[in-house]
């Protein structure tokens, strides 16, 4: 078993957490803007096959919101995973 020394002597277990609650908090905000990205992009289906809607298939949020909210969710995973948790930090 691993230990560490404080600076009054005593020996106390290494903590070997890797996440902390806030790594995973932050893991969980970018799960749901991942899902509500992909959630965005659905829809736009015509009723009849011969008529192509534009407007319903180029909107905004298929086109812009959509994409950068997936975006931004892997981009809160990458740090949520890379960020140290506070009993590491000096």
């Amino acid at each position: 078993m691993a230990t560490k020394q404080t600076k009054a002597g005593d020996k106390s277990p290494a903590s070997f957490q890797l996440f902390d609650k806030g790594n995973y908090m932050m893991m969980l905000i970018g799960l749901v803007c991942i899902i509500l990205g992909y959630f965005l992009m659905v829809g736009g289906k015509s009723k009849d096959p011969n008529v192509f809607d534009y407007d319903a298939i180029y909107s905004f949020r298929r086109i812009t919101l959509a994409p950068l909210m997936v975006l931004a969710g892997f981009v809160i995973e990458i740090i949520a995973i890379m960020r140290k948790p506070k009993s590491h930090q000096e």
